[in-house]
């Protein structure tokens, strides 16, 4: 008994999951009605199967994993969905007088006292992850068993009635599309794919980088959902034939969502892909991106410097974004007067002035930005540059006493030289005006409930050798019920941070050879993609194979 009455604090110390250090600057941040394993959660001190585990000792409860749970799906009408979802409870079985329920927070007396009140039920109470619990009430307190009688009724003549049932406020189809769009929230996906196919619809949500099947429709539904999903994105119903982009914002779970609509005719129907925008989330610091020291130390400097142009490269939805936020965060003060352009504004800081790019009335991004000029700034931000008159624009205004940032497409910092000279700017001009290139990948993160330590295989003995690094031992995920069996949750950023000296400006402007940049750049000590990426695999944090799928072995 004594064992279960030690702190909770004290028991994650004692397993050598948190230090002292840590329990002591959680416990002073936390507000007072915040609980310490909420805390500390937060602060990604531990996870959520490492909290469970040490709670089933304190409370003598047993933790159970919900993934592939056979659940009693007759016991759901004992249980509403709101009750579900407000008190982060599900019931799993019934022996007897006994309902058995999962729940995150097992101490919840008054929702385990209100359960027994209405459903006449003795409670027995397990612990489960909130996220398993989560994910478990939005798959299966679904609306499929509605759908036979709806299915023949989906009006099939014309667009004007297909849009009135999208519209109907009890309409299955509307809770089948606020279902998709909270499952992938809480599933903290990127995407939305909707892929029509011949005699189906498949839903997939990318899920850290990778797309997985979450449910398959019936073909029959396609026409209401679509029209369903084109009327909240205030897009055009009876116009099939040509691509589509479109925007809204939704309110889910207490989240405000920004989705991003975009439609493309295909042979089997409208495909559509939504990019889920979580303006619930917070911006990252920039120490919590994932550079190394030295990566830090030069980023840092060249965003620190009065003028100058900073470029953060890598493919789409490579992190750029996210980097370039963080920098404004780090530098935002009431002393500084930060202009951004940007298509579409992601995030909103409090104290940064953003535009929004809008071609339909001329506000391109080159326009923008002159306007900009005219605003007395310190620091510009450039959502992207798309063409020569906008990196024209930035260049001059970096050469004016301006701090610009901007991201671009293009594969590693060497080739965003040659890229912009390609693009028609004048080597001088670049020489002169870049203080610095990021070329930035994101790679899925080891599962740390279920990380195992293992012995190198021979080729990835090569492998580090052949960059002359030295590795004993690599961390793999077995997979379990946190990362759905993948054995990765969560990614973190790999970056070649390319700082602009003397030395390259001189052979930038000699127009030498993409060679004698590398030569100068890995006598600079800079740390090349390939390199921080097998780093962060000798530290543990990703796996080999993770790093060479977005990094060139030379």
């Amino acid at each position: 008994m004594s064992q279960q009455r030690k702190r909770l604090g004290d028991m994650l110390v004692e397993a050598g999951l948190i230090s002292e250090q840590q329990l002591l600057s959680t416990l002073k941040d936390k507000s007072p009605s915040q609980k310490l394993g909420d805390a500390l959660l937060e602060k990604g001190y531990i996870t959520e199967q490492q909290l469970i585990q040490v709670l089933e000792i304190q409370l003598g409860i047993p933790h159970i994993s919900l993934y592939k749970y056979p659940f009693d799906t007759r016991l759901f009408h004992l249980v509403p969905k709101e009750v579900a979802r407000r008190n982060n409870l599900i019931p799993i079985k019934k022996e007897g007088e006994k309902l058995f329920v999962a729940m995150s927070d097992p101490m919840d007396f008054y929702a385990i006292d209100d359960l027994r009140l209405t459903t006449g039920f003795h409670i027995e109470t397990v612990i489960a992850t909130k996220d398993d619990i989560v994910k478990a009430i939005n798959k299966l307190y679904e609306v499929d068993s509605e759908f036979d009688e709806f299915i023949d009724q989906v009006p099939v003549v014309n667009r004007v009635q297909e849009e009135k049932v999208s519209e109907q406020q009890d309409s299955p189809i509307i809770r089948l599309v606020n279902s998709i769009f909270l499952n992938a929230v809480t599933s903290k996906a990127s995407d939305i794919h909707i892929d029509p196919q011949e005699y189906k619809i498949v839903i997939r949500n990318r899920v850290d980088g990778v797309l997985r099947v979450e449910r398959i429709l019936p073909k029959q539904l396609q026409s209401v959902l679509t029209a369903r999903i084109k009327v909240l994105a205030q897009l055009d119903i009876t116009e099939t034939r040509v691509p589509m982009d479109g925007r809204m914002k939704v309110h889910l779970d207490h989240h405000t969502v920004d989705l991003r609509i975009s439609t493309v005719p295909t042979v089997y129907g409208e495909k559509i892909v939504i990019r889920v925008l979580d303006l619930g989330s917070t911006i990252s610091d920039i120490e919590n991106i994932g550079f190394n020291k030295l990566n830090l130390k030069r980023f840092l400097s060249m965003i620190q410097k009065p003028t100058g142009m900073v470029l953060i490269t890598g493919p789409t939805g490579s992190g750029k974004s996210s980097t370039l936020y963080s920098a404004l965060n780090q530098l935002n003060s009431s002393e500084v007067n930060i202009v951004t352009i940007e298509d579409p504004v992601e995030f909103q800081i409090e104290g940064v002035n953003q535009i929004q790019v809008n071609p339909n009335v001329g506000m391109t991004f080159a326009k923008g930005l002159r306007s900009i000029l005219r605003q007395d700034p310190n620091i510009i931000m450039v959502g992207e540059i798309r063409d020569k008159e906008t990196v024209e624009v930035a260049i001059r205004a970096s050469l004016t006493g301006h701090l610009v940032l901007s991201t671009l497409h293009t594969n590693d910092s060497i080739g965003t030289i040659t890229r912009l000279i390609d693009m028609g700017v004048e080597p001088f001009l670049v020489a002169s005006s870049l203080s610095g290139i990021v070329a930035q990948r994101l790679v899925r993160k080891v599962c740390r409930d279920c990380r195992t330590e293992q012995l190198p295989t021979l080729m990835e003995k090569e492998i580090f050798a052949k960059r002359g690094i030295m590795i004993e031992k690599v961390v793999r995920g077995n997979g379990c019920s946190a990362c759905n069996m993948s054995g990765y949750k969560g990614r973190i950023a790999i970056h070649e941070v390319l700082v602009i000296d003397d030395e390259i400006r001189r052979v930038i402007m000699n127009e030498e050879s993409i060679q004698s940049l590398k030569d100068i750049a890995t006598s600079n000590k800079t740390v090349f993609l390939i390199d921080d990426g097998l780093l962060k695999v000798k530290q543990g944090l990703t796996t080999t194979e993770e790093v060479l799928k977005v990094a060139y072995l030379d």
